[in-house]
């Protein structure tokens, strides 16, 4: 997996996406503030389309960035549930004054759902490409599919591909943080800068999926 390759062609696409084609960017802004809206353009470009769509039908767009969002909550449920199990004993702990215990609960509990959103994100990447592959929600959730497709890819190739997606997603965050101090202008960047970043993840992670045939 050619890393450098993959981040000047997502980096290319989302420059073509945008460059030169204001009206598609001040939507694609717009998107970013009706954020299923820019969901849904990200299915179109998990769907793997060559250059970036129009952002056009979007009721169609809309509807795309429900089920993706829906498709994230679903995936999410576990977190939310071990989040519960450790927070109600510890708020117990805590009313009862013993401080110890409720620290203990919330320490264990927070390890665990680190660990298990970390490995929870690692399918849901390619379940939520799979869904726009495939156009179908059922899709997302076709675990032996995904993790015979990871298998594929490689799984020390797909976890360093993220992590180097993880590593330049820090970079943008200390762009925008240090453009939004800039008075009333600074805002107005960051703002136009967040659809571009969007694109680039998204054609970065098709590029991670394409890296090997999927599974039917």
């Amino acid at each position: 997996m050619d890393f450098g390759e993959m981040l000047s062609d997502s980096f290319g696409y989302a420059k073509d996406a945008v460059w030169g084609k204001w009206g598609r960017w001040a939507l694609l802004v717009v998107s970013t503030i009706i954020f299923p809206l820019i969901m849904g353009y990200m299915v179109r470009i998990y769907s793997g389309a060559r250059s970036a769509p129009e952002a056009d039908n979007w009721v169609g767009m809309f509807v795309d960035g429900l089920k993706l969002l829906v498709i994230g909550i679903i995936y999410a449920i576990p977190v939310f549930i071990i989040m519960a199990i450790f927070m109600v004993p510890a708020i117990i702990a805590g009313g009862n004054g013993d401080s110890m215990l409720a620290l203990g609960s919330l320490g264990i509990g927070l390890l665990l759902m680190i660990v298990v959103a970390i490995i929870i994100s690692l399918v849901s990447a390619i379940g939520m490409i799979r869904f726009a592959q495939k156009d179908s929600v059922g899709q997302a959730f076709a675990f032996g599919a995904i993790l015979e497709h990871i298998g594929k890819i490689g799984w020390g190739s797909y976890i360093i591909a993220l992590i180097v997606l993880w590593i330049v997603g820090i970079v943008f965050s200390v762009i925008t943080t240090i453009l939004s101090a800039i008075p009333i202008l600074g805002w107005l960047i960051t703002l136009f800068l967040y659809p571009v970043w969007m694109i680039f993840a998204a054609r970065y992670m098709t590029l991670i999926y394409q890296s090997a045939p999927a599974p039917a």
